[in-house]
């Protein structure tokens, strides 16, 4: 069987919504391999179509219990019928390049659900929370049929915020806690978020996990009102994940949201900034690979990373050095 045939098979294994096929199709564009990358593109090309999942990116703070939150809010999507997809990043050791890749394991039920799929994915190092290639694995989801993809970041912050570029909704999660907690919530994440749920919303936490709602109600109204918004979004609102408390609530919200933003046109708008935004990103990386496969660039590159070692110069000068050839080449 040839290549060409291994894609179109594989292609087709993913539109009619094999499970086995959407594992393999998202482990071929994560992969580094020049060859690989090659049959992606072309597997890419093959599975292309109309059909639109609700995308939705979730944050946050470490042991606010996203993993939790994911498991109750999807068994309740495939209760109503549809189709869940779980793409859970998880961080990748700087020194070693490894991840634990547990979220499934703390997702047993969900896990288990036939109307769902749940893909665990090495960060790599990379900076915006997401996998470089996340957005393509959204993508094959959409193709295999998915009503609904939950791409989960790797905690919160200021580099979270590119999870917005390859979200329809971006929903951000927070624990009951005092003043502190809101102090350490970056502005850039608070800005792009559609609904901050508080999280924890049971017991002994429930009243607090109240007033932490009101505290966060309270700063989203201080915040410039965005044009992609209707009238009284973003919003707060309290949830209890263990209890399954206050999802469908949610739930109603984000669907109230992608119904208005469908009506106004501001769905597609932002569906096409995203994709004129990922070809940059492509563009960029591609000229930076194609720079670092330079025999001679490499070599300019190790003088000089030898000369910034020993202190001789400095970063910014030695990167205009190697830079230097390249800019007169192009002029």
């Amino acid at each position: 069987m040839n290549k060409t045939t291994d894609i179109k098979a594989l292609a087709a294994g993913v539109q009619s919504g094999d499970r086995r096929a959407l594992a393999r199709a998202i482990t071929l564009v994560e992969s580094g391999r020049a060859d690989h990358r090659t049959d992606a593109l072309a597997l890419l090309d093959t599975v292309s179509t109309q059909r639109q999942a609700l995308r939705i990116g979730l944050s946050g703070t470490p042991g606010v219990g996203k993993s939790t939150f994911i498991e109750s809010f999807g068994l309740m999507l495939t209760g109503m019928g549809k189709r869940v997809a779980v793409l859970a990043v998880d961080p990748s050791s700087a020194r070693s390049g490894g991840s634990i890749l547990g979220d499934k394991t703390r997702m047993d039920h969900l896990a288990r659900d036939p109307n769902a799929f749940i893909r665990p994915s090495p960060s790599q190092t990379q900076l915006g929370g997401v996998a470089r290639r996340s957005r393509e694995a959204v993508a094959l989801c959409e193709a295999a049929g998915f009503d609904v993809v939950l791409i989960e970041t790797v905690g919160v912050g200021q580099s979270e915020t590119v999870v917005a570029q390859m979200a329809d909704l971006f929903v951000l999660l927070l624990a009951p806690a005092g003043g502190d907690e809101l102090q350490g919530v970056k502005r850039g994440i608070m800005e792009i978020a559609d609904l901050i749920l508080v999280n924890k919303a049971d017991g002994d936490l429930k009243a607090q996990a109240t007033r932490t709602c009101a505290d966060y109600a309270g700063a989203l109204r201080l915040l410039r009102k965005r044009a992609q918004d209707p009238d009284g979004f973003p919003k707060a609102l309290t949830i209890s994940a263990l209890e399954a408390e206050g999802l469908q609530t949610a739930w109603d919200e984000m669907e109230t949201l992608t119904q208005w933003r469908r009506q106004q046109g501001i769905w597609d708008a932002n569906r096409q900034a995203q994709a004129n935004y990922w070809f940059g990103e492509d563009v960029r990386n591609g000229l930076l690979a194609l720079l670092l496969d330079d025999q001679q660039t490499a070599e300019r590159m190790r003088a000089a990373q030898a000369k910034v070692k020993s202190g001789d110069v400095t970063p910014a000068a030695a990167a205009e050095d190697v830079l230097r050839p390249l800019k007169d080449r192009l002029q």
